[in-house]
């Protein structure tokens, strides 16, 4: 959460008009002269404009301004990045965000201070986006982003906040953590889903009017939509758990990301094809052939084929919106707007997670807090009391402990046999785990293991394939938890499981 700052003596007025004057799209000037134009007292708002570092009309701007504003220079290209140094600076009660290419009408500053009497349960509230159109994709671009706006502000259940026009209480602001410059836009749903679960109740005053200018170019909408994605990822990759953060939903992509980690593909195939040199793998052959087709290509390939395929298809879906530009309909050009927006938007996400660190922490929803990515498995299910997750006959995980001796329990329901008696194999990076280094419970297998200086490993296992009665699925262990802990002298006297918290 930002830190509120620290203000300066004096008295404070209503509103700080919060301007950054970047992507302004040539249309400063008219913004400008919208927020002079108020029919609201002056003395009830300061006026901050925030300039980045490229600038370049900045002389213009100063005797624009002249002193009905204070000018600001940031450190930060990205609007959103100049929104929160603005807020840094601001006086008002109510900070109000707007764009550089929004230009607001008259009467805006009297409906909030209405709106603000009429709605005190408000924390702060969006005003109406009316969309500028000046081209054939323009008029697409503003349908496809007014038709998510609506959906937004009179249907969704928290996702109000619009940096178009947003009007919100100094103190809740500061108090659900700011706007966060390294996430882009996405940094507004992040603001919004905090709001949200910190009880604060976001508002759409529909008569406050802002006008707002849509480029309606290709590569600008490819631009922004990036920012968005790469903010996106950039805060699942976090792994953070602040109020609002469950209300995100998480793309497909970002849940399926380790399905194409090439590099858990090989520790899985290579359990498989140690097994069957030493003879256990060949006694079904026709389901070795099932497995040897399951992990070789993401093994060999990782996520490079559904990367290839993304690509080509939201090339296909620009190629076509480019040529509907000119000669095409306006129905056909909205309809391949939304689909190149959507093809766009899944190369984008599944080139940053390509490009991601991977090693950025524990991944929500596995089995414990120290996996940080797997392979090789079912949906999770309960069954016979437990709370479980079907491995498939090979899976792998990255686990995270300490460097050297570590101890690795792994709950697993004998829900298909006694464990003694599957026949499961474990490797850690590629190597036999030796059978002295493995006690076997009765819904447990604990690994005695030595991990490497960076305290990060990948553990696969092999077993036989278990078919379920009435269920298509190939599956091997029923896994419950997977913890790592150190090794204590209670483990090397055999009660490895000493190193665990009991239940």
């Amino acid at each position: 959460m930002q830190d509120a700052p620290v203000r300066d003596g004096g008295e404070s007025p209503l509103f700080s008009i919060i301007i950054p004057l970047e992507y302004h799209r040539g249309q400063w000037e008219l913004s400008w002269l919208g927020w002079v134009s108020q029919t609201a007292d002056k003395s009830l708002y300061e006026i901050i404009l925030v300039v980045p570092p490229d600038f370049t009309a900045r002389d213009e701007l100063v005797v624009l301004a002249g002193n009905q504003a204070r000018i600001e220079d940031a450190g930060f290209e990205h609007d959103i990045g100049l929104c929160a140094f603005g807020a840094t600076k601001a006086r008002g009660k109510y900070l109000f965000f707007t764009e550089s290419h929004c230009r607001p009408e008259p009467d805006v500053i009297e409906l909030c201070i209405r709106a603000i009497d009429a709605h005190p349960d408000w924390a702060g509230f969006s005003c109406q986006s009316v969309p500028i159109c000046h081209n054939r994709l323009s008029v697409a671009e503003a349908a496809m982003y007014q038709a998510d706006i609506e959906f937004g502000m009179k249907q969704h259940p928290w996702r109000k906040v619009l940096d178009q026009c947003f009007v919100t209480r100094s103190d809740v602001y500061w108090e659900c953590g700011g706007l966060r410059e390294e996430l882009g836009h996405f940094a507004e749903w992040v603001l919004a889903a905090a709001y949200h679960a910190r009880g604060h109740a976001i508002g759409y005053l529909e008569e406050a009017r802002f006008h707002h200018y849509y480029v309606g170019e290709v590569g600008e909408l490819k631009k922004f939509t990036l920012d968005f994605v790469q903010g996106e990822i950039r805060y699942l990759s976090e792994a953070r758990n602040d109020p609002g953060s469950e209300l995100l939903e998480i793309p497909v992509e970002w849940r399926e990301r380790d399905q194409r980690d090439a590099l858990l593909a090989r520790n899985a195939l290579n359990a498989l094809m140690r097994d069957s040199l030493a003879g256990r793998g060949w006694k079904r052959p026709d389901e070795m052939l099932r497995s040897l087709r399951r992990w070789a290509m993401p093994a060999l390939r990782g996520d490079l084929g559904v990367r290839t395929a993304a690509r080509l298809t939201a090339i296909y879906a620009r190629a076509v919106l480019t040529g509907l530009g000119y000669i095409g309909s306006s129905d056909a050009i909205g309809r391949w707007m939304k689909c190149y927006i959507a093809s766009l938007i899944r190369l984008q996400r599944l080139d940053c997670i390509h490009h991601a660190h991977r090693q950025a922490g524990p991944v929500a929803g596995l089995m414990g807090k120290q996996i940080i990515a797997q392979i090789g498995f079912h949906a999770e299910e309960s069954s016979a009391g437990h709370t479980f997750r079907w491995s498939e006959p090979q899976a792998a995980v990255r686990i995270k402990g300490t460097p050297g001796r570590n101890i690795v329990r792994i709950r697993s329901p004998a829900l298909r046999a006694p464990l003694d008696t599957i026949g499961t194999y474990f490797y850690l990076d590629g190597k036999p785990v030796d059978p002295e280094a493995i006690v076997t419970g009765s819904d447990s297998y604990t690994l005695n293991l030595d991990m490497p200086p960076s305290g990060i490993a990948t553990l696969a296992w092999a077993c036989p394939v278990l078919r379920g009665v009435g269920d298509s699925r190939r599956l091997g262990l029923s896994i419950v938890s997977i913890d790592v802990g150190q090794e204590t002298s209670e483990a090397e006297a055999g009660d490895c499981v000493a190193a665990f918290p009991k239940e």
